[in-house]
């Protein structure tokens, strides 16, 4: 089977944009959890949202302040912010809008209606008082499109690298969510002796990894090991692990694949040499900088193999 590498790369754009819009709102539905719970003073700044998805200098043209209101308001309904659960909605729309041919005839059907959702309510819901059911309604919506992607598309191309796309996502969030985390508790000893196990637990139910880890580590959530088992266990669904060797799979029957492989390879052994147990912070923060990199590069490479290759 072949395909045009416009369409690859559009389907690979639609499943990044969905999995980015789920797991953003995952994580501010975990947050907003997590300030509410923790006694008033010892709670960390909204910031460590916009920290996450890396948006600082964005944020910073159109507000002085990172409060929640500005916070939600960027991460919510945002049109510009290429991280904000609408402008990804749209963007996913549109990469469907423009594949249809190659997908499911549902699949257009609920992406447009999850846009039209999200451009009614999305301004609406970044105060409180709608602000959970927004949000718990994306997350299920992303999942149902997912699902009926996983359930009725043919194991071909399109498949594969829509799976490349979703993976490579949930990769990069994961180690997001891990990075700011420990950044975030970092040298604060009145955090780290408080709150830090609640923030941690909060980190873990964003990439909805709470239920598996009390089921394979315990009820009290330790830093090393929540670090670890979202790192590094090759049956967590959200884990870093789990990502590279599903990537590996869809990369595998591809041809030309080995300089994308060559480099797949190496992010799962310097993985693997990792152990969170006996690392600082400040190591497994320059750990997660260098090896965000590398998937940057994996992606570069991922799009000069086949996505670039009949646009020139």
């Amino acid at each position: 089977m072949t395909m045009l590498s416009r369409v690859a790369e559009r389907l690979c754009w639609m499943a990044r944009y969905l999995e980015r819009a789920e797991d953003t709102a995952r994580l501010i539905h975990s947050y907003t959890h997590m300030v509410m719970d923790i006694p008033k003073g010892s709670s960390p700044d909204w910031d460590i949202l916009i920290k996450i998805l890396d948006a600082d200098p964005v944020f910073e043209q159109n507000h002085r302040t990172y409060n929640e209101q500005n916070v939600l308001k960027f991460l919510i309904a945002d049109q510009e912010n290429s991280c904000s659960l609408y402008f990804s909605i749209r963007a996913a729309r549109e990469n469907v809008r423009t594949t249809r041919d190659v997908l499911p005839e549902e699949i257009w059907e609920h992406v447009n209606e999850l846009y039209l959702y999200a451009q009614e309510y999305a301004e609406k819901s970044v105060g409180r008082r709608n602000r959970y059911q927004f949000l718990e309604t994306i997350i299920a919506r992303c999942q149902m499109i997912n699902g009926m992607i996983l359930s009725t598309l043919p194991r071909g191309h399109a498949y594969r690298f829509i799976k490349l796309g979703h993976l490579l996502e949930r990769a990069d969030m994961t180690t997001r969510v891990i990075d700011v985390g420990a950044a975030a508790l970092l040298g604060d000893e009145r955090l780290r002796s408080t709150v830090d196990p609640l923030i941690w637990a909060s980190l873990l139910q964003s990439l909805s990894a709470m239920g598996a880890y009390r089921r394979e580590i315990g009820p009290q959530v330790d830093a090393a090991a929540m670090v670890d088992f979202v790192l590094r266990e090759s049956a967590l669904p959200r884990s870093v692990k789990f990502c590279l060797n599903g990537m590996r799979q869809e990369l595998t029957p591809l041809k030309n694949n080995k300089e994308a492989l060559d480099l797949l390879n190496q992010l799962r052994r310097k993985l693997s040499r990792f152990d969170p147990e006996v690392r600082s912070r400040e190591e497994l923060h320059a750990f997660i900088d260098k090896f965000q990199a590398s998937l940057i590069t994996l992606y570069s490479t991922i799009d000069s193999t086949w996505f670039l290759k009949d646009q020139a």
